[in-house]
């Protein structure tokens, strides 16, 4: 039997499971649960149209951006007015698309090896896999999908310069929390002051309202990651500057090498460099005075080792 089309006054069922992809069975449940409305009743026959259509195809995207049939039942009841899903899908798209410009890569199990020391680690891999910072890469079990490669890139960092994986790996569990509980305290803080006026709205939102909502996330997608790289920077000169006076306080100078070791920083010269060069560059000029100080005995004994023309006159 040839199917009817939309000109001929619509869709059979098993037509319209061609024509979406969907099939006979998952039409019948949508009708069941509510997401799909009623066909058209002709005569014996059952008729459907581009409605149909476009509704199959909503749920379908739905799905694919992980809402339940649930939610999405939800969704689509305060939706059906007639205005359509655009801004709210264009919103969902806004809120569920990449926080970053980062473009995630592929790598290799061998070339992991290689940047982490060359000896395989395979726990490391498995937690590494368990945080998110690789993804297998299905029909393919020697490469892995790299989501952030500067993460990954820093983890290369950190190791080469002595932390070992598995500390590399607790830190970021550790880090990761902290960072969630920022990342909730900033939607807070946004939808109170910001997004209230849409989301507590007796209203059901137009499209327009949806629309300038969208437009809201992408001026301050980037405010977070702005606020929180400020900040950090800032705690950052705070800390190191406090760890490095404290222990300069006690008599440990920065080990440039093994001549500076030994070469206590009084507190009292702490404070008069602070009134030198102010507060903030105190650590820094300690550092560079104790650097250029050890290159001076370095050189001081080179030369003496070094017998010089005069020193031979002399013996002979």
């Amino acid at each position: 039997m040839t199917g009817s089309s939309p000109g001929e006054g619509g869709y059979r069922i098993e037509d319209l499971a061609q024509r979406t992809g969907a099939t006979v069975r998952t039409i019948r449940a949508y009708q069941d649960r509510g997401l799909l409305p009623r066909p058209e009743r002709r005569g014996r026959a059952n008729m459907y149209g581009d409605t149909h259509v476009t509704r199959l195809r909503q749920i379908a995207d739905l799905l694919d951006r992980g809402y339940t049939l649930a939610s999405i039942k939800e969704l689509l009841d305060a939706w059906d007015t007639g205005r359509g899903l655009g801004g709210v899908l264009g919103l969902v798209t806004e809120v569920e698309g990449p926080w970053t410009d980062e473009e995630p890569s592929r790598v290799s199990r061998a070339e992991l090896d290689v940047r982490f020391g060359g000896a395989p680690d395979d726990d490391a891999v498995t937690e590494a896999v368990e945080l998110g910072v690789l993804e297998p890469v299905p029909g393919d079990p020697g490469s892995f999908l790299v989501p952030s490669p500067q993460e990954l890139a820093v983890a290369a960092e950190l190791h080469a310069a002595g932390v070992p994986l598995i500390a590399i790996l607790g830190h970021l569990r550790e880090l990761r929390g902290q960072v969630e509980h920022i990342a909730t305290r900033f939607l807070e803080f946004t939808t109170e002051h910001v997004f209230a006026p849409y989301l507590d709205a007796p209203h059901r939102l137009t499209e327009s309202e949806a629309a300038e909502a969208a437009a809201l996330v992408r001026r301050l997608r980037p405010l977070a990651q702005h606020t929180v790289d400020a900040e950090l920077a800032r705690a950052m000169r705070l800390f190191a500057t406090r760890e490095l006076r404290q222990r300069l306080g006690t008599g440990e100078a920065p080990k440039t090498s093994e001549q500076s070791r030994d070469m206590p920083v009084p507190a009292d010269t702490i404070r008069a460099v602070e009134r030198l060069v102010g507060p903030e560059r105190a650590s820094e000029f300690v550092t560079l005075a104790v650097e250029r100080e050890v290159r001076a005995r370095v050189m001081d004994d080179m030369t003496a080792s070094h017998p010089t023309r005069n020193d031979l006159d002399e013996k002979s």
